[in-house]
C-alpha cells in the first residue's frame, strides 16, 4: 500500500515563499508520475504541478514562473517550492501519484490522472 504524507504548510505574507514536501512510502516512487494539486472549498480541485520518472514537468499556468517541482528519488520526496506566492495560492495542497506513470500531461497533470492521495496541507497566504 503506497502512503503519502505531506508536510511544510503554513501561513506566509504574499510575496513570500514556501516549500512543500511529500515523503511517499512503498516501492513505485522512481517509475511513478507525480504532483500537487490543490483545493479550495468548494471549488474543483485545481492541479497545480506534475513530475514523472524522467524529471519531464509540468505547470499550471496559474504558477508557472513561481512554483517548481522536483523529487529526490533516494529520499523518496517530492517538493514543491512556491515563490512569489499571492492570496489566490491559499488552498489545501495534496500530493498524489500515478504509479503506472505514463508521463505528463499539459496544465500541471500526469497523464492519466493520479491514483493515489496524501491527506493534505494548508497553505495560507495574507495580504
Amino acid at each position: 500500500e503506497v502512503q503519502l504524507v505531506e508536510s511544510g504548510g503554513g501561513s506566509v505574507q504574499a510575496g513570500g515563499s514556501l516549500r512543500l514536501s511529500c515523503v511517499v512510502s512503498g516501492n513505485t516512487f522512481k517509475g511513478a508520475c507525480m504532483g500537487w494539486v490543490r483545493q479550495v472549498p468548494g471549488k474543483e480541485r485545481e492541479s497545480v504541478a506534475a513530475i514523472d520518472s524522467d524529471d519531464d514537468t509540468t505547470y499550471a499556468d496559474s504558477v508557472k514562473g513561481r512554483f517548481t517541482v522536483s523529487k529526490e528519488n533516494a529520499k523518496n520526496t517530492l517538493y514543491l517550492q512556491m515563490n512569489n506566492l499571492k492570496t489566490e495560492d491559499t488552498a489545501m495542497y495534496y500530493c498524489a501519484l500515478d504509479p503506472a506513470s505514463y508521463g505528463i500531461s499539459s496544465g500541471g497533470n500526469c497523464y492519466n490522472g493520479f491514483h493515489d492521495w496524501g491527506q493534505g496541507t494548508q497553505v495560507t497566504v495574507y495580504s
